[in-house]
């Protein structure tokens, strides 16, 4: 059996998780439909998603179908993703465990800014995606209208595979579009082969056409689009027919080390939590003992090993083993992360901008603020790009990315957990990097302010970018007990989440220069007591420079915005980089500091009389200049 893993794609409202539905419910996966609105989708199962009516965490179902030549069964794994922007972190990382990709329209609202991020991240990868226009029975309805949107805001190489007939009434019909002279001069702009044959002759046969498209749709330079209903049920067998059809099978060498990653975790009722896990290469069996790397936030990669207690094959209940190309859930592996993986990582490894915005929880009452922290940190563990750290007065730092995501946040703490928690509100995150080299130490005395029977010296000095945090030795390993070297490099990464102008310090590498100890009187705790002293004072010699996260940013502008428009932004400190356009609409790119986002993204609307769109995310960090 061929295996194919399918992510669902879209913005909010565009009807993904119903398309997710009416896929299992034809594929004969479901006996009845689902409704998000009821809130008894398969896929949305959690108490929050089903009040809310949207997606938070993706999730995994399967249904069987044959090839299109009838001969092969393929196993079409679905991974329904979240649609709202404060989620897309919980995309990404689904990402790497797909062959192909249907981003979902809806035929009303048509191309959104959610859906623009979307297919950027998909063309960069290079991921197979098919285009599914929903919604054709809605009043608003549009057909050629959209597909001229869809070449000039998503992208320009895409081959309609059905038309519609009676658009935006309820007897909306899906019908077979062939592969034209329109398809045939897309391809040619991509394929050199059809390129030839329509230049030389003869044209390209029909076989020829649909060859091509499947081996550009393969390499993601062309995108088919498909029209239908999920909730009718219009379009999605042909849908079905086209994803086996055009989505290339992946090579699944058994041989060789297991290779994976682990790109979701659910928690169990009494704490245990599930693992999802995408085999690339290998084979994992029940109560296998497996060893996963993790990257940490400094920067380290440490080793996670576990025993697969449990395994459960997705659509294959009765298999004892997960072989490659499948995924599984995994039950019994304590302490296992998002990101976590089995072997290398993959040519398509997430990246992950870091959220930009902090917030300060605490809990409504004293007694709870213990538990609080540790549902926090579990709460971590699932998407560790939350950074839950320890903060002043008891509360608890987070990294977010939107007020949505807070929201969620605080209804999770309530129903699973029962703690009132309060959110300060958020804040944008500056960072530290060290700007020079600076070294101090302290030897074994009993004088002054620190009385520790230890000696540290530490020198830290400026990293790569991205690097994080390092740590390094001079020193001979033996000369310490191995306790006081985990103690003094825990403590230097602990001391190091706040630096002298109050941000976290990243990016550097911190060197053991000096130690000793007095047998049999010191312990860890001078370790951890003397390290703060030492590494404040070589970092104080060393400097910082506080850096500011920024926000890549694309405005699309009616003619006659774009003078204030652009005006608005060079207040707000954007450097531009591209203006486009001027037929239509214009076209603006640049960066921008992520604490102007909100602010622009309120006035725009009014710049623009309703027309202007904007879209931004995090693209990295500059040098803070005088706050505006």
């Amino acid at each position: 059996m061929h295996i194919l893993n399918i992510g669902i794609l879209a913005h909010v409202d565009a009807g993904k998780t119903s398309l997710t539905e009416r896929l299992l419910f034809d594929g004969g996966a479901i006996d009845r439909l689902g409704s998000v609105d009821a809130g008894d989708t398969r896929t949305d199962d959690g108490a929050i998603e089903r009040q809310r009516g949207i997606t938070i965490r993706s999730a995994v179902a399967a249904f069987t179908v044959r090839d299109v030549f009838g001969v092969t069964d393929v196993q079409i794994n679905l991974i329904d993703t979240p649609g709202h922007a404060d989620f897309i972190a919980e995309v990404e990382r689904a990402l790497e465990v797909l062959d192909g990709v249907v981003l979902v329209l809806s035929a009303v609202e048509g191309v959104q800014a959610q859906t623009r991020v979307l297919m950027k991240t998909l063309r960069r990868l290079g991921l197979p995606t098919l285009v599914f226009v929903n919604k054709i029975d809605r009043a608003g309805a549009r057909e050629e209208g959209l597909l001229d949107d869809i070449r000039r805001r998503l992208t320009p190489y895409v081959v309609p595979l059905a038309r519609v007939t009676d658009i935006g009434t309820g007897t909306a019909r899906v019908l077979p579009r062939p592969l034209d002279d329109l398809a045939a001069g897309t391809l040619a702009e991509v394929d050199s082969g059809i390129l030839a044959a329509l230049v030389d002759g003869p044209p390209p046969t029909p076989d020829e056409l649909w060859a091509a498209l499947a081996a550009r749709t393969a390499d993601g330079s062309v995108h088919p689009v498909l029209f239908g209903s999920a909730l009718g049920g219009q379009g999605v067998a042909e849908l079905i027919e086209v994803v086996v059809r055009l989505i290339p099978r992946p090579t699944v060498p058994r041989a060789g080390e297991p290779r994976g990653t682990v790109f979701a975790v659910r928690p169990g009722p009494g704490g245990e939590r599930t693992a999802y896990v995408r085999l690339y290469e290998g084979e994992v069996t029940r109560r296998e003992r497996l060893t996963f790397l993790r990257r940490e936030a400094d920067g380290r990669t440490t080793r996670v090993p576990g025993r697969a207690l449990g395994l459960e094959v997705i659509g294959q209940p009765e298999a004892t083993s997960l072989t490659p190309g499948n995924i599984a859930a995994l039950h019994g592996v304590a302490g296992i992360r998002v990101g976590d993986r089995l072997g290398e990582a993959t040519d398509r490894a997430p990246r992950f901008a870091t959220p930009t915005l902090e917030t300060l929880v605490r809990a409504k009452h004293p007694a709870q603020a213990a538990p609080l922290r540790s549902a926090l940190l579990t709460l971590a563990d699932q998407d560790p790009l939350m950074h839950a750290r320890p903060a002043a007065s008891g509360s608890t730092a987070l990294l977010l990315y939107g007020e949505v995501q807070k929201e969620v946040l605080a209804a999770t703490l309530a129903q699973d957990f029962g703690i009132e928690a309060d959110f300060e509100p958020s804040r944008v995150r500056f960072l530290e990097r060290p700007e020079g080299t600076g070294e101090a130490y302290e030897e074994i005395q009993r004088h002054g302010h620190t009385g520790f029977w230890a000696t540290v010296g530490l020198r830290i000095e400026p990293g790569p970018r991205g690097s994080g945090g390092v740590f390094s030795y001079e020193t001979e390993l033996g000369a310490l007990p191995r306790a006081f070297h985990q103690a003094i490099e825990d403590t230097v990464h602990a001391t190091l989440l706040t630096g002298p102008r109050g941000w976290p310090v990243t990016d550097y590498r911190v060197t053991l220069v000096r130690s000793g100890f007095a047998a049999p009187i010191s312990t860890a705790a001078d370790f951890r007591g003397l390290t703060p002293f030492v590494l404040r004072r070589a970092l104080e010699r060393a400097g910082t420079r506080v850096y500011e996260p920024y926000h890549a940013f694309e405005v699309e502008l009616p003619l006659d915005a774009l003078a204030p428009v652009t005006a608005q932004l060079a207040a707000f400190g954007a450097e531009f980089k591209e203006t486009t356009g001027g037929r239509t609409a214009w076209l603006v790119t640049g960066e921008l500091p992520a604490r102007q986002v909100r602010d622009i993204e309120l006035r725009v609307p009014g710049l623009t009389h309703g027309e202007g769109v904007w879209w931004s995310r995090p693209s990295g960090d500059h040098p803070l200049r005088a706050l505006r």
